[in-house]
């Protein structure tokens, strides 16, 4: 759709992603902001400081969610098993699209699944409404296929992104998961199938355990690790992934464990188009206008004219490491 947005002057800090002008490089993560109404009650926080807010999951059918707990904080990060807790696609079309301000950022639908048929129909219904683009969760497990991951198998994942494809016109990116053998064949296969872009990387799987109750401390067993404590492993994974981007001109929204502008100007340098901020904002929920100072006193003092010109200036030092890390 057509936006205000599209006709500001474009500032050091602006950037374009999969043709769609961002105010500046950060997202906000989905899962962290709700469906975009929960910061706009923060005295002080402004839509205008993000490039692009991605709403919560949605799937075809309202979902309660996991049993408690779901969240844990652990050392360096947080743990989190919501269990996709929504209201349904036609809730969220219907009912929370028409209260957001598309004139004051862009909105990012985040699609999820437990079929194939499913990721088309709430990418279908998505389509026909004035979202501007649209991210597809493939961490989702696969009923029929006995709960395998769709992202942790490339045929799957590209099947998926095929069916989405076929659904919407719009921006399609596909969110990575970092739990696979080789997260660059699966961008591979996923562009082949119609993605546009990718959000790199999802979180890592994990566990904390009471060791009192002899239980799991999350009600579902096991969670997604996100925060500073997975940040190193998210930027290799965008690395990897940008060797693959690359040669097809395909943004990367960069995310895990960014916490402040030299975090995300270490994802900018390995070749991120846009970081995504989750974490971070359960602590400072104002750190996003931190962060674009501090990305904007870096380019004017490096000479920058634009974030896109430090996007995959990464310098590899002689030298092939090896595959152990020794």
């Amino acid at each position: 759709m057509d936006s205000d947005l599209d006709e500001l002057p474009e500032s050091r800090l602006s950037t374009r992603f999969c043709g769609l002008v961002f105010q500046t490089p950060l997202v906000l993560l989905s899962g962290c902001v709700g469906f975009g109404e929960e910061y706009t009650r923060i005295q002080g926080f402004s839509n205008r400081d993000v490039g692009a807010v991605c709403l919560k999951g949605t799937t075809a059918a309202p979902r309660l969610g996991n049993a408690p707990h779901r969240v844990c904080e652990t050392p360096g990060g947080m743990l989190n098993a919501i269990g996709l807790q929504n209201p349904g696609v036609d809730a969220v079309v219907d009912r929370i699209l028409p209260g957001l301000d598309f004139e004051e950022t862009r909105f990012i639908a985040n699609v999820s699944g437990s079929t194939i048929d499913e990721y088309y129909e709430v990418t279908r219904r998505f389509d026909d409404s004035p979202i501007d683009a649209i991210e597809i969760n493939i961490s989702c497990p696969n009923v029929k296929e006995g709960g395998v991951a769709f992202g942790n198998d490339p045929a799957m994942s590209a099947r998926v992104v095929e069916a989405c494809r076929k659904a919407t016109g719009k921006p399609l990116i596909t969110k990575l998961s970092p739990n696979q053998t080789d997260i660059a064949a699966n961008a591979r296969g996923c562009i082949d199938a119609g993605s546009d872009a990718f959000s790199v990387i999802n979180t890592l799987m994990g566990m904390a355990v009471d060791i009192e109750s002899r239980r799991p401390v999350i009600g579902n067993n096991q969670g997604g690790l996100s925060g500073p404590a997975i940040k190193p492993v998210a930027l290799l994974k965008v690395h990897q992934v940008y060797q693959v981007c690359r040669e097809h001109g395909i943004p990367i929204i960069g995310q895990g464990g960014i916490a402040s502008a030299d975090d995300a100007l270490e994802f900018l340098i390995a070749g991120a188009s846009a970081v995504g901020i989750g974490t971070a904002l359960f602590y400072d929920p104002l750190i996003c206008r931190k962060i674009n100072q501090g990305i904007e006193a870096y380019l004017l003092r490096h000479g920058y004219e634009k974030v896109a010109d430090l996007v995959g200036s990464l310098r590899l030092n002689e030298g092939r490491p090896s595959q152990c890390g020794c």
